[in-house]
């Protein structure tokens, strides 16, 4: 299975608290809501796509349980989103989340060495394994060279605060974009999909860049 990393990030690659003030204050995080002044239909449209792609769900632990208050209560049949995630296989990264709190449609937990169970999930057949916001392990995917795709909403703000995507010594890597899309006429958000080309080293000119040295390519 391919493993996508789905999240929205502002300009300066936050992409905590995006959609609400409460949404996640988790390090005394306060600019939470920094999306809403940006949202709109067509970023829905964008999402929804990102739903079709997907076979099964890997989120953490914080994300989970955020989701599962929210997603069992739609069952609107014709909400892509809430069809897939309230059916569709789940499994959620925790040690401390136990089998009967997890309960929400087909899950697993999956508990210890989080990255070694997703690589042999990674080698079983099928289509994507999608992972949503979980910052924490999207980082932990990134730095074992787990993750093959990035879909990303980029918003045009900076929020100067907050947990970042990429953030200082995450393993380098280089992609290349195959989609991007700008998103609600300009005023919204731009869409990026980046497919992973190089994983311990970036291209930089005529030199590749590794472990912070430059070697001629």
């Amino acid at each position: 299975m391919l493993i996508s990393v789905h999240a929205f990030v502002s300009l300066d690659g936050v992409m905590q608290g995006p959609g609400g003030a409460e949404e996640d204050t988790s390090n005394g995080f306060t600019r939470g809501g920094w999306l809403v002044p940006h949202s709109g239909d067509g970023q829905l449209d964008a999402v929804d796509g990102w739903f079709r792609q997907a076979d099964a769900f890997l989120l953490g632990r914080r994300t989970f349980e955020m989701m599962r208050g929210y997603w069992p209560q739609v069952t609107d049949p014709d909400n892509l989103v809430a069809t897939a995630l309230n059916t569709w296989p789940k499994y959620v990264a925790s040690n401390t989340l136990a089998d009967a709190d997890a309960a929400w449609g087909d899950t697993t937990v999956l508990r210890g060495d989080v990255v070694a169970q997703v690589r042999r999930l990674s080698q079983q057949p099928g289509g994507e394994l999608q992972v949503h916001g979980s910052w924490q392990l999207a980082r932990t995917l990134h730095d074992a060279g787990l993750v093959d795709t990035y879909r990303l909403l980029q918003f045009p703000v900076v929020v100067g605060a907050g947990k970042r995507l990429f953030a200082d010594g995450a393993a380098p890597a280089s992609y290349r974009i195959t989609d991007s899309s700008v998103v609600d006429g300009g005023a919204g958000a731009v869409g990026l999909t980046l497919r992973r080309t190089g994983f311990g080293a970036t291209d930089v000119g005529e030199f590749v860049v590794r472990d912070g040295r430059e070697a001629v390519a």
